[in-house]
């Protein structure tokens, strides 16, 4: 097949892939790693299940959610290599960040573990609940760039001390969206018994994930990014020795409504009266990834960040963070901007202006993040994106910076 037939070929294949979500098609697209958007047979599968709870509450409720949920959490567990009993289903990552935050118990002189790209609702996290007992947050600095596994191994467990009580880290960053280690350093953790929760929204679906085989303690997700999942949807996976001692933010009931086996998951799978939809069209996206197949998503949305690495750091003039190499970045890679670009001295709670004028003045949705006192764009491609908008957004930047 000629070029000029392939790159038609991809030209109808990206047109078709469009359609099936239904996001305004006067903006492009480029944040999918924040606020990821449902294809629309999720957002069906939502109100269809929406449809039966206002039907019948009580059948829906009382007799039905519970199995219904231990349903979707099995086939979410066959997804992320855990039995479903070892899940709980949860708003988002932060939501299970504070659950397990909540859980481990801490005393003054006590220190947590975090690398210098954590999420920084992940770092007030730790600090707030160090800071209630007298314990310590301590930040292990990863060396850049990114392009050897056990050099970054050794310097994050250069900052482990008898003190450590637990390693928090991404298993893809938010800032840098760098892929983790997270095998060779949850096997470093066990050889030293240091309990290891890793926040992973960012890594459900765009990376392989086996639970089971990974051997951590902790790991909290959230389904709206790569999965596509509705909006709200996460899950905390707690490891079999921690599930008696798992506390809850919030205290309801703790029981079964229809005479489920008692559970330690009980706690979290009745807090009052909700929506289950949500999470029951987990199950929906899981099948649209895999009806497309994974390992196809994974390549092309990891050719359109490859695309994005060559031409933003050649533009910009700038040193990305990583080798270019899957190993370090999936589905989305962040690149600094030229030091032009201005570096707010404080957080005002705006986008920085960029970011608001791509928005606004050319319908450009990408995400600006501060980090180690350099601005950076992230681009996040999923399979609605094409090459045509990276090109269009780098005709853009150059105009404007």
């Amino acid at each position: 097949m000629s070029q000029v037939k392939i790159i038609y070929s991809l030209l109808i294949h990206r047109t078709a892939m469009k359609s099936s979500w239904s996001l305004d098609p006067e903006i492009t697209f480029l944040n999918h790693g924040s606020f990821g958007p449902s294809p629309k047979c999720v957002q069906e599968a939502q109100r269809e299940w929406m449809s039966q709870l206002e039907s019948n509450p009580m059948e829906f409720l009382v007799r039905q959610r519970e199995r219904l949920l231990d349903e979707m959490l099995d086939q979410l567990g066959q997804f992320i290599g855990s039995p479903g009993q070892s899940l709980i289903p949860v708003e988002n990552a932060t939501v299970g960040m504070n659950i397990v935050a909540n859980t481990i118990p801490l005393q003054s002189g006590d220190e947590i573990l975090l690398t210098n790209h954590e999420y920084g609702a992940v770092q007030r996290i730790w600090q707030k609940i160090a800071a209630s007992v007298g314990a310590k947050v301590i930040t292990a600095t990863l060396p850049l760039p990114f392009q050897d596994a056990d050099e970054i191994v050794e310097a994050l467990f250069r900052s482990v001390t008898p003190q450590t009580r637990l390693l928090v880290l991404s298993h893809v960053t938010s800032p840098t969206a760098l892929v983790l280690p997270v095998e060779k350093i949850c096997q470093r953790a066990r050889e030293q018994k240091l309990p290891v929760c890793i926040d992973g929204p960012h890594a459900i679906a765009m990376r392989p994930l086996n639970l089971a085989t990974l051997n951590c303690d902790f790991y909290t997700a959230s389904c709206h990014k790569w999965l596509c999942a509705p909006f709200g949807t996460g899950f905390l996976y707690v490891a079999p020795h921690w599930q008696h001692k798992i506390s809850p933010v919030n205290t309801s009931w703790g029981g079964t409504m229809y005479g489920r086996e008692k559970s330690w998951q009980d706690e979290f799978l009745w807090v009052g009266t909700s929506d289950p939809s949500r999470y029951l069209a987990i199950s929906k996206a899981i099948d649209f990834l895999q009806d497309y197949g994974l390992d196809r998503f994974r390549k092309e949305t990891h050719q359109l960040a490859i695309q994005a690495y060559d031409l933003f750091s050649k533009q910009f003039q700038t040193e990305p963070y990583s080798a270019r190499h899957s190993d370090w970045f999936g589905s989305m890679v962040t690149i600094p901007l030229p030091e032009s670009v201005p570096v707010p001295t404080k957080w005002t709670g705006r986008p920085h202006p960029l970011q608001e004028l791509l928005a606004i003045k050319y319908r450009i949705e990408v995400h600006l993040v501060k980090w180690n006192s350099l601005m950076h764009i992230r681009i996040s491609s999923h399979l609605y994106n094409d090459f045509s908008e990276l090109e269009r957004l780098s005709q853009i930047l150059k105009e404007e910076i």
